[in-house]
């Protein structure tokens, strides 16, 4: 059996997947809260014990996408507290390597593993399109990937590009620049905004800057439940103007850096949208505010009118990707 994990601020996803002739099949599966283990060999023990064992499952290959950057088999998870070594996972499990990998650059090797009815698409781009390729997702954090074309097939690679700083489009934009530069000690990356937290730092913004008003019913909510869930659910819904805003804002910021991205890996061959955000918010993704930003970029508008844009569906999908590392010796 294969063991595949996507290790994320929020949670942990672990999966056993069996290889068959027509590829990875996933067999059983379990999602660990982070902040509830100190690290993260514990979360692998755990879901030996109760998982694998009781199936009479046998671990021969495992691999991991985690978000933070992998320099020597190694990596300190960005919005967690734990250094993930791929030495001592090996030695947990009893094998000679595992694989360890950025947890957006498991998105890329498990997007080719989805079908059709695993995608929503927002432009359809030129057909046949091909060439390099891209992927973005906000959830805890923000992670970026590519996909080199080698003229026979995708090779992926990680980035940290959510860390790079935020670029402003317009003088909105230019004031939250400045409002998170104030906040963050000099540095105003995308993470910032594009993220399950960024998205009440541009909620935050519009109301520390008094351009939004929060209800009593709002602020009430807030308290009990997930900030950004409420106030999306609340933009969604349209029941609260300043959601409205917040959500407008964040759904255009996403479309400037996924053109951005875009633009630098010339990924003509197709940019994928990830993460846990974007298929909460489909019916805010589909209108035009995402696609006028992606867009928004000159004389390289036309360009970027033929690349395909798609918001991936399957929360899977860093699973299999990692899964897919384990059996490739990634």
């Amino acid at each position: 059996m294969i063991l595949g994990g996507d290790v994320g601020g929020t949670k942990c996803n672990l999966a056993l997947f069996d290889e068959r002739s027509l590829g990875l099949v996933e067999q059983t599966a379990k999602r660990f809260p982070s902040h509830e283990y100190s690290k993260f060999e514990d979360v692998v023990s755990e879901f030996v014990r109760t998982v694998a064992e009781p199936a009479g499952a046998k671990v021969t290959a495992a691999g991991f996408g985690v978000a933070g950057p992998v320099v020597d088999g190694a990596v300190t998870a960005t919005n967690l507290p734990w250094r993930v070594d791929s030495r001592s996972l090996a030695a947990l499990l009893g094998l000679p390597r595992i694989s360890l990998v950025n947890d957006l650059e498991a998105n890329a090797y498990g997007i080719h593993s989805l079908g059709p009815s695993d995608f929503e698409v927002l432009n359809a781009g030129a057909p046949g399109a091909r060439g390099m390729q891209a992927v973005i997702a906000a959830g805890t954090g923000l992670g970026e990937a590519g996909l080199f074309w080698d003229g026979k097939s995708h090779q992926p690679f990680s980035s940290e590009g959510g860390h790079a700083d935020m670029a402003a489009s317009n003088e909105l934009e230019d004031a939250l620049v400045v409002y998170l530069r104030k906040r963050y000690g000099g540095h105003a990356s995308w993470e910032r905004v594009l993220s399950g937290p960024g998205i009440r730092n541009v909620f935050e913004f519009l109301r520390d800057t008094g351009r939004g008003t929060v209800e009593p019913w709002l602020e009430e909510a807030m308290k009990r439940e997930d900030p950004a869930a409420v106030f999306s659910r609340a933009a969604l819904e349209g029941k609260s103007p300043i959601c409205v805003q917040t959500l407008d804002m964040f759904v255009s910021l996403y479309g400037s850096e996924a053109g951005n991205l875009t633009l630098r890996y010339l990924a003509i061959g197709g940019i994928f949208v990830g993460g846990g955000i974007a298929p909460k918010i489909l019916q805010k993704m589909r209108s035009p505010i995402f696609m006028e930003s992606f867009l928004a970029k000159g004389r390289l508008r036309p360009l970027l009118e033929r690349v395909p844009v798609r918001v991936i569906l399957n929360d899977s999908t860093a699973l299999f990707g990692a899964a897919r590392c384990a059996v490739i010796g990634v």
